[in-house]
C-alpha cells in the first residue's frame, strides 16, 4: 500500500490544499494529511481547531486519514510507513525552499520520495494568510474555501 503524507498548517485548508490533496489521491492508496506544529509559527486556530476543521472538509474522502504531528516530518514518515510527501507548489517562487526541504528530507529518510503537486491555476494565487486577512476585514472568501471553513473564520474574527 503506497502512503503519502501531506503536511503543512493548514491555518485554515483552502480550495487549493483540496485539490493538491485530490490530484496526490489519484496516486496513492491513502493520503495523511498531517499539520505541522511549527513553534515558528503562530496559528490563528488551535491544533484542535485545525483538526476538526479537517475531520469536517475532509470526511468524504475514504483514503484520507486526518492526524498531526510535532517531531520531524521524516521522523513521522517512517513511523507511519510512508513512501511519499505531498508538497504543492504555487509558484516558482515556492520551488527553491520546497527543492531545499526535499532534499534534506531525503538525505533523513531515502525510503520516501517528495512529489511536487500543482494546483488548478484557479488557485495558485491562494494562501492560508491571504484567506485569513481578507476574511478578518470582512471580505468574502466563499469561492476560496470550503463552507466550514468559511463559517469557522466568521466565528473567530467575530470573538476578536
Amino acid at each position: 500500500m503506497k502512503i503519502a503524507i501531506y503536511p503543512g498548517t493548514f491555518d485554515p485548508i483552502t480550495n487549493g490544499h483540496i485539490d493538491v490533496l485530490e490530484r496526490a489521491l489519484e496516486i496513492f492508496d491513502t493520503v495523511i494529511v498531517a499539520i505541522a506544529v511549527n513553534s515558528s509559527k503562530i496559528p490563528l486556530f488551535t491544533k484542535e481547531e485545525r483538526l476538526d476543521i479537517l475531520k469536517n472538509v475532509l470526511k468524504d474522502y475514504p483514503k484520507v486519514i486526518v492526524d498531526s504531528f510535532d517531531t520531524l516530518l521524516m521522523d513521522y514518515a517512517k513511523q507511519k510507513n510512508a513512501t511519499a510527501i505531498i508538497r504543492g507548489l504555487r509558484a516558482v517562487s515556492d520551488f527553491e525552499y520546497e527543492f531545499q526541504m526535499a532534499l534534506m528530507n531525503r538525505n533523513i529518510y531515502p525510503s520516501a520520495s517528495t512529489v511536487f503537486l500543482m494546483p488548478h491555476e484557479k488557485y495558485s494565487f491562494l494562501n492560508s494568510t491571504l484567506i485569513r486577512e481578507i476574511s478578518r476585514l470582512g471580505g468574502d472568501i466563499s469561492q476560496f474555501v470550503p463552507e466550514y471553513v468559511k463559517l469557522k473564520l466568521e466565528e473567530k474574527f467575530k470573538k476578536k
